[in-house]
């Protein structure tokens, strides 16, 4: 189970939407002067400090990991942080950002196993993980989650561990586990592997009605490659189509629902035919429900139309760039990009929705109209390298592979930040190796320069950019798998060997570094 570009998040009336600007200038995030009072931490010594704070003042502790490129994040700040609701809640607690590109924040995300934006971990007062936060919730719910920690709930892990000795648990432990984000888990409670067989044993035992719902259709949504242990049988199609028919379920399940409806699917109906065709046309309903209901943010509503896009994909081959879609399902997804583009004025928001909206239209085949929507928000966005990465991919998509590299180089040069440039070096490399192997002097001199910045930044062989770099010398052994570049491997070799000799040898990064080459 992977978490999706996109999140559920309740909408509201933003009320401070920035104005729109000139068409040459980044839209700007809405300015709000009773903002959340976030602690920026960047190193081991800022996190004791608001742990030690947290002791002192006996608050529970909240923890934000995001970067400001990423989409969900934007999502986060356009309908969540700006919430008066949301910002009197936070001031119970103290209240930690962690900003992928400071520059320790890739060695944090070692220690608290945080590897996706975003990611929002609620902590006791006395330091232990009580839940972390899935970011595709709708805002109501995260406060919902959050008044636990305030009421002195037990971590997750204790919790769980009752739970699966079939002790009996209270109905909000009961939601904390229906709540925990299993997605961003990273081990800490179980392995990923036994995950989608953990979730059906949780389902079958919830006391809570709602949560044995939401516990099920995760395990179902986990379960599409068969590891789960659920049986595809006509009980378990009926309690799908129950769901999906009750308005006032699905809306509560809007999130599992959107993010899941395929692996939901291919689950409960494996082969093509009656079976599946019914599950389909049940879950397009309700999709099409959510994808209009007002209560729901224009992100989220834009999400159901990409599961209703997803499912109308289901049985075609994944690299058909030119579907046969039905003819209202793509004007359906023309108009509501178009109406985004035209409504959103909020420089989060767009952050969020865009993309998205673009990534659709190619999704459905309408590739000129994804490539126009992306070109058209680069001056609106703050971080116009996200959408350069997307006509990047659309061009390489459609085999235009001399556009898809101006793209991705442009991209490149134009990020910002020591993760996010070898986050966007890498994929810049990745696609100069595949696309023009032949220009050595080029692939040498970006792999030199994404060497030369990794040098720059004590963080660089952790987490998030140790996989970046990871991914250049991948690209750079494909490259070389024959011996025919091995005088450039040689001397980014050498390069490489004095970068990593500036590193302690106790430092596991150390090896992280050596690896590489």
């Amino acid at each position: 189970m992977t978490l999706k570009p996109t999140l559920l998040a309740a909408s509201l009336s933003l009320g401070l939407l920035a104005a729109a600007l000139p068409a040459q200038a980044a839209l700007a995030p809405s300015a709000n002067p009773a903002a959340v009072a976030w602690q920026e931490a960047g190193a081991d010594a800022d996190i004791e400090r608001a742990f030690a704070q947290a002791r002192s003042e006996k608050k529970p502790l909240l923890l934000y990991w995001g970067a400001k490129w990423c989409p969900p994040c934007n999502q986060l700040k356009a309908t969540l942080f700006n919430r008066q609701d949301f910002i009197e809640q936070t001031r119970a607690f103290v209240a930690v950002h962690i900003d992928g590109d400071s520059p320790g924040a890739q060695k944090l995300g070692t220690r608290f196993k945080v590897r996706g934006y975003p990611t929002m971990i609620l902590f006791t007062a006395d330091g232990a993980e009580l839940t972390r936060l899935p970011g595709e919730i709708d805002a109501p719910q995260v406060l919902k989650v959050m008044q636990l920690g305030l009421a002195g709930g037990r971590p997750v892990k204790a919790v769980l561990a009752d739970a699966r000795a079939g002790k009996k648990l209270n109905v909000n432990e009961w939601r904390l586990l229906g709540f925990y984000s299993w997605e961003s888990d990273q081990d800490q409670l179980l392995p990923q592997a036994e995950v989608p067989a953990l979730l059906a044993q949780l389902a079958a035992a919830a006391q809570d009605p709602d949560t044995a719902t939401r516990l099920w259709l995760k395990s179902l949504a986990a379960s599409d490659d068969g590891k789960g242990g659920l049986k595809a049988d006509a009980a378990q199609r009926a309690r799908l189509a129950k769901v999906l028919t009750d308005k006032e379920d699905a809306r509560a399940l809007a999130d599992v629902l959107t993010n899941g409806a395929a692996d939901i699917v291919k689950t409960l109906a494996p082969q093509a035919g009656p079976e599946r065709q019914a599950l389909l046309s049940q879950f397009d309903a309700a999709l099409k429900r959510l994808e209009a209901d007002a209560s729901l943010s224009r992100a989220d509503r834009l999400q159901a139309l990409q599961a209703r896009v997803d499912l109308a994909r289901l049985e075609l081959a994944k690299s058909e760039i030119h579907p046969k879609l039905s003819p209202a399902l793509l004007k359906d997804v023309k108009e509501q990009a178009a109406r985004a583009d035209r409504e959103i004025t909020d420089g989060y928001e767009r952050q969020a929705v865009i993309s998205s909206a673009a990534h659709l239209l190619g999704q459905t085949g309408q590739w000129k109209d994804s490539d126009e929507l992306l070109k058209a928000g680069l001056a609106k966005s703050h971080s116009p390298y996200y959408l350069m990465s997307g006509l990047a991919n659309n061009a390489k998509k459609q085999g235009r592979k001399d556009e898809a590299l101006r793209w991705s180089e442009e991209a490149f040069n134009k990020s910002q930040g020591p993760a996010t440039r070898l986050q966007w070096g890498a994929g810049y490399m990745a696609n100069l190796v595949e696309l023009s192997p032949q220009d050595s002097g080029r692939i040498e001199k970006t792999a030199a320069l994404l060497f030369n910045e990794a040098a720059q930044d004590k963080g660089s062989f952790y987490e998030r950019s140790a996989r970046s770099l990871q991914k250049v010398g991948a690209s750079l052994k494909q490259w070389n798998a024959k011996g025919q570049n091995e005088a450039a491997i040689k001397r980014l070799r050498a390069q490489l060997d004095g970068i990593c000799a500036k590193v302690e040898v106790a430092d596991k990064q150390r090896a992280t570094c050596e690896a590489l080459l």
